[in-house]
């Protein structure tokens, strides 16, 4: 018969481990490249067994948490896979904790953790994703068509207080401002001692521009009212910046 702190800290490990499998099963069907996909579906099928084993134990169900796991599926989705899975890790230090304090009741624990220290490695070494090495060509790309853009909408909606011109100089302004951006990034690029092509970085930078652009002139072509019109674009812009520091923030303490 387990005790109530025993039990309390198993059903928190078994429901840990049935969030993961259904975290890992959905990044498995995101990434394109099969090996990638097998190791994450490998993964998945490791969690369940442990979710299993914990339910031997405890005798119950268990829900996954469905807000993490949207939430990891959201943040992979937009700031790529091994951000995602990094981050997902960190999480699993912080139940190794917990794992450590069950060790000597559970006789599986040690199997299940080296397990976990696993999947860290397999997970974290298989991945070398584009949207990672070239962040910083992206943010970058994405920051000045925020700053700028934003700044030349505002002058643009006082000045002409015409939805539909305001929107096409917008677009006409934002390309212009992408291509000297994306020419800018190639040649700092070109001249850095890098890991990086200068062609790609330009590309994400320049699509990243002109992605920002698209997002915050795209109002001014299906409403008329040119201040709401405005104050969308500042607060797709101010959500877009709170998403940068959120990344660069996560990003400094999984480094």
């Amino acid at each position: 018969m387990l005790d109530h702190d025993l039990k309390k800290e198993l059903l928190a490990a078994q429901k840990n481990e049935i969030t993961e499998y259904m975290v890992y099963l959905r990044l498995a069907r995101l990434v394109k490249n099969r090996s990638h996909a097998e190791v994450l579906e490998k993964v998945a099928r490791e969690e369940r067994a442990h979710y299993e084993y914990f339910k031997t134990a405890t005798g119950v169900d268990v829900a996954p948490n469905q807000g993490g796991v949207l939430f990891y599926e959201l943040v992979s989705r937009i700031f790529g896979l091994n951000f995602g899975l990094r981050l997902m890790e960190r999480g699993e230090h912080l139940a190794g904790d917990a794992y450590a304090r069950i060790k000597e009741s559970v006789p599986q624990m040690g199997r299940i953790m080296k397990d976990e220290k696993d999947h860290e490695r397999a997970l974290l070494d298989m991945i070398d994703e584009d949207r990672l090495k070239y962040i910083s060509s992206v943010i970058l790309g994405l920051n000045d068509a925020l700053v700028e853009l934003t700044a030349m909408l505002a002058g643009f909606t006082l000045a002409l207080q015409n939805t539909s011109l305001i929107g096409i100089l917008g677009v006409i302004t934002g390309i212009a401002a992408a291509l000297s951006m994306a020419v800018s990034e190639y040649l700092a690029t070109k001249h850095e001692e890098a890991d990086k092509d200068p062609l790609k970085a330009s590309l994400y930078t320049g699509v990243s521009y002109i992605a920002a652009v698209t997002a915050l002139v795209l109002p001014y072509f299906f409403l008329t009212n040119i201040f709401l019109c405005l104050a969308i674009a500042i607060g797709l812009a101010l959500l877009a910046i709170a998403g940068f520091t959120f990344y660069i923030s996560v990003a400094q303490k999984l480094n």
